[in-house]
């Protein structure tokens, strides 16, 4: 596992977080140490004007070509740690929402989602997650999902050294798809003041992993 320092006293539980708001992430600071970090979710490059628009992921397929990804995927690569995340399922002329965990064959609670960060302001920094389209059987449930590294690559996406496009991809591993599961949650996540852990319960019969 990565040589991280202990969790800062910010850092606090969230079952909701919406865009726009802080999550916390791992970055390689100037002294190629580890460190935590507090960055907004939602990616906006420095050189763009200030009405631009702040995407809260980057595609994969693109990421290291685009215009707006291509500089901090290079060289500003981060985690973001994460108990899970949301996906949204169109059924039936509305959409369900499922929480995508950790599942018993994973070692660690803790997924590792791939990001890039950007700074923004005096000693803040603004962040995008990498996603990918979606492996079976998550595909069933929507089409993309974030990029959710396996542990044993996460030293490597951070790896400042790492700047070639193809050098990267091919340090990189996708966590398997087998170390995660699924549910369909409340529809009360729809609504970003909700943030409990009851949001986390299952409804219905529909787990998948």
């Amino acid at each position: 596992m990565l040589g991280l320092p202990p969790l800062p006293d910010w850092i606090a539980s969230h079952f909701n977080i919406p865009p726009g708001t802080e999550v916390p992430v791992i970055v390689s600071g100037a002294s190629g140490a580890l460190e935590w970090g507090r960055a907004e979710w939602g990616f906006r490059p420095r050189w763009a004007q200030s009405d631009a628009p702040k995407p809260i992921n980057a595609r994969a397929e693109t990421v290291a070509t685009s215009k707006y990804f291509r500089e901090a995927f290079a060289h500003r690569r981060c985690l973001v740690p994460a108990d899970g995340w949301y996906e949204w399922q169109a059924t039936d002329g509305r959409k369900q929402p499922w929480l995508v965990a950790p599942g018993e064959e994973q070692e660690s609670g803790v997924l590792f989602l791939a990001g890039i960060w950007e700074p923004s302001a005096e000693d803040a920094i603004c962040c995008a997650i990498v996603t990918e389209p979606a492996r079976p059987p998550l595909d069933r449930i929507h089409h993309r999902q974030p990029l959710a590294l396996d542990p044993g690559c996460l030293e490597d996406w951070l790896n400042p050294e790492l700047v070639d496009r193809d050098a990267i991809r091919s340090a990189v591993r996708r966590l398997p798809t087998a170390r995660l599961q699924a549910h369909p949650v409340s529809s009360e996540v729809n609504r970003p003041e909700n943030d409990h852990a009851g949001l986390l319960e299952p409804v219905g019969d529909g787990t998948q992993g």
